[in-house]
C-alpha cells in the first residue's frame, strides 16, 4: 500500500461559511484555521497545500470569555523609535473586530509560506451579509 500525495492540480477547495455570533473568538478562529489547512480532509499532508477557502460572518458579534476584553492587549510598532503601540481588544472589538478575528487565525495557522498563502483563502465580514454567495459556500457548525 502506497501513501497518497496530494498534487495542486488534483485538490479541490471548497467554501465554507463560519458563523460567529455568540462564539467565542478562539472557537472559530480554530475552527477556521483547520478548514483553511485542510486537516479536515481525509487527504490531508502537512506540506501540501490542500486547504479550502473560509468565510467568516458575523466577527462583530463574536465574544472574549473571561476577562480578555479588559486585560488583553493587541501591540504593534510602527518603526519608529519609541512607537510601540498598544490597544485593548475593548476597544478593538468595538472598532475593528474583523481585524481581531484575522490577528487570532493567523495565529493558528504555521509561520511558513503555506500559511500565508492559507489567510489569504480566508474572508471575514462584520456583518451577516457577504459577498460570496456565487460561490455556494457552505455553512459548518461550531
Amino acid at each position: 500500500m502506497s501513501t497518497f500525495m496530494p498534487k495542486a492540480e488534483t485538490i479541490v477547495r471548497k467554501w465554507y461559511v463560519l458563523d460567529a455570533a455568540g462564539v467565542p473568538l478562539g472557537k472559530v478562529a480554530a475552527q477556521a484555521a483547520t478548514l483553511l489547512r485542510g486537516k479536515h480532509k481525509p487527504t490531508f499532508a502537512p506540506h501540501a497545500d490542500c486547504g479550502d477557502f473560509v468565510v467568516i460572518i458575523n466577527a462583530s458579534q463574536a465574544v472574549l470569555t473571561g476577562k480578555k476584553l479588559q486585560q488583553k492587549k493587541y501591540q504593534h510598532h510602527t518603526g519608529y523609535i519609541g512607537h510601540l503601540k498598544t490597544v485593548g481588544y475593548d476597544i478593538l472589538m468595538k472598532t475593528r473586530p474583523s481585524f481581531a478575528m484575522q490577528l487570532a487565525t493567523k495565529g493558528m495557522v504555521p509561520d511558513t509560506t503555506l500559511g500565508r498563502k492559507a489567510l489569504t483563502r480566508l474572508k471575514i465580514f462584520d456583518g451577516a451579509e457577504h459577498k460570496h454567495q456565487a460561490q455556494q459556500p457552505e455553512a459548518w457548525a461550531l
